[in-house]
Order: C-alpha cells, then structure tokens, then sequence
C-alpha cells in the first residue's frame, strides 16, 4: 500500500518526493540550513520549486556550500561568473541579493547568535501546527510571514517577500503544512 502524501507532490519526479518525504516541513535549528533554503526560495521566485530542487547542487557549487561567510565575500567578477553558470538560476538581480543576503544573514548571526533563535522568534519559537485538509486550505502567506519578511527587509534582504518566507517557514518547519492525511503530518512533530 503506498503512503499518502500531500496533494502537490508529482509521484513520478522522485527528485519531489524525497524532498517531500525527508526534509519539507521538518524543523531546520542549523543556520547553514537556513540559508541553503532562503537563497533557494529567493531563486524559486516566479518559478516551480521543482526547477529549482534539481539546480540544488549547482547551488551548493556556486555559493560555497551555502556558507554565508564566504558568499558575503563575493565580489562583482564572481558575480558575473555566476550569471553564465547553467547549473543555477542565471538572474543577476538573484544572483546579487544572494551575496546582499549573505551579508545580512551574518549580522543578524552577529546581533541575535544564530539565524535560528532570530527567525524562531516569528512563531514563538515552535512550530505552528496547522490541520488543513486540502491543498486548496493553504495559504500562500501568514501573519508571521509578513512580520518575518518586513523584519528581513528592513535588514536589507531581498527577494524576501512574504510568500517567499512562507515557503521558507515551511520548508523549516516552522509551520507544519503537511495536510492532515498525510504520512509526514504526524512524523514532523515528533
């Protein structure tokens, strides 16, 4: 008998699954992690997530394993070197907000000890647990997205809308999103 999943996830792209299976919506407390999925979201802007998740190791390449120490580094030659790269998302205004990103990912590790105890703060440092039945139930943005994605901004963040940092925050679990009748709803709050 197969496991039911949540109504988004193609079957046949194994590459979805997995993700869906071992990573969306379980609790992310590793900054690294953290800005692994904010940089991949700000690429998915105006794009499918699947795109992006197989460009997810050209990513790794590209940014340093996702190391916002080094990114926040990266000068304008490095840039330009990226914006030829086929392994990602070749938008230049993405590709810098990456690096803008990086560098304001670093002083909120500085001023608040880690991006984790920062972002956490947005649901009261545990996941919001959400019982939606459908797909067609979830929202695209929440109050503590918008409060999270006007924070960021203000910090200099970009491509950080609210709908972006919703998929963030489901990506790390900070809301479960996973619908009721699926096998991983249960399993992520464990």
């Amino acid at each position: 008998m197969t496991q039911k999943r949540c109504s988004w996830v193609p079957l046949d792209d194994p590459l979805m699954v997995r993700y869906h299976d071992e990573e969306w919506g379980v609790p992310v407390h590793d900054d690294r992690k953290h800005f692994e999925f904010l940089v991949l979201e700000g690429a998915q802007a105006g794009l499918s997530w699947s795109i992006v998740l197989k460009k997810r190791e050209g990513y790794r390449r590209a940014f340093s394993a996702f190391d916002p120490a080094k990114v926040a580094r990266y000068r304008a030659a490095r840039i330009q070197k990226l914006t030829l790269d086929p392994a990602i998302v070749r938008n230049r205004l993405k590709i810098e907000s990456v690096v803008r990103n990086a560098k304001a990912f670093l002083a909120i590790q500085k001023e608040f000890g880690s991006f984790d105890s920062y972002c956490w703060r947005f649901v009261g440092g545990r996941p919001k647990l959400n019982r939606w039945k459908s797909r067609r139930q979830i929202p695209a943005t929440s109050h503590e997205s918008d409060a999270l994605s006007k924070d960021l901004k203000a910090r200099g963040f970009t491509f950080v809308g609210s709908t972006v940092i919703y998929a963030h925050m489901q990506a790390v679990g900070m809301v479960n999103d996973h619908t009721v009748d699926c096998f991983r709803y249960r399993k992520v709050q464990t």
